[in-house]
């Protein structure tokens, strides 16, 4: 029960929570049946099973910064940040993204970096094996560091705060790894009664809820049945 069909073989079933981490964040798999999973890192709480779960929230500190100067083919990216300190690896299989010129559009994977105090002004993130600096960035470029939206993940709040990422499918223990279904039957709580066929969208009323899509907030799916207040209904989700 709860194996996975993929180019490469599972490491951890959909019901199971391991304090041993298997797969990259956001690995995707299916099953036999056609639906889909996303392997996260639940954050300092448990998951609840059909909550909608949401990636970390955004560290303002850390984005829109001043970087050192870099050459094509560098593979480190240094930046300056704001009053919030970083831990060793907190961004590993996260994202460095140049969000002015020069540089502008670049998205560069993370694979490592240390420790940081708040306002540190050389911060060095190494990139994954085989990423380079395609163009050089001056201190006049941006630098916005985020983490792998799958680490670290949450209950949505009824505030966004970050991107829904999936429904949880298991009780994943605090800081521990496990899946998430995106795509395909499952069941999520709701927020309100919808409609079969009706649009969905994250809550912004119940935390880890659902309810019917209005344009705004992030869309998630639609209901496979009506779906009802309080209850787990079953929605072809696609996130």
């Amino acid at each position: 029960m709860g194996a996975l069909q993929g180019p490469v073989p599972s490491g951890q079933t959909v019901f199971s929570s391991s304090a041993t981490k298997f797969h990259e964040f956001g690995a995707e798999f299916r099953d036999a049946f056609g639906r889909r999973f996303r392997y996260v890192g639940a954050g300092g709480t448990a998951l609840v099973v059909g909550d909608l779960i949401q990636s970390a929230a955004e560290v303002a500190d850390h984005q829109v910064r001043v970087p050192v100067a870099a050459a094509i083919g560098n593979k480190t990216i240094t930046i300056a940040i704001g009053g919030t300190a970083i831990t060793a690896d907190q961004y590993a299989e996260g994202f460095a993204i140049i969000e002015t010129t020069p540089g502008f559009g670049y998205t560069y994977p993370i694979r490592s970096h240390p420790t940081a105090d708040a306002s540190a002004s050389a911060v060095v993130f190494t990139l994954q094996p085989g990423w380079e600096i395609v163009i050089a960035l001056t201190t006049t470029s941006r630098v916005t560091v985020v983490a792998n939206p799958c680490q670290d993940v949450i209950q949505s709040p009824t505030t966004e705060s970050g991107a829904i990422v999936g429904v949880a499918q298991f009780i994943i223990a605090a800081n521990e790894y496990g899946w998430v279904g995106i795509k395909g039957a499952f069941g999520v709580l709701m927020d309100g009664n919808v409609a079969v066929g009706g649009a969905l969208a994250r809550s912004n009323g119940t935390a880890g809820a659902a309810e019917v899509g209005d344009g705004i907030l992030q869309p998630i799916g639609s209901m496979l049945e009506t779906g009802v207040t309080g209850q787990l209904s079953v929605a072809f989700l696609n996130i």
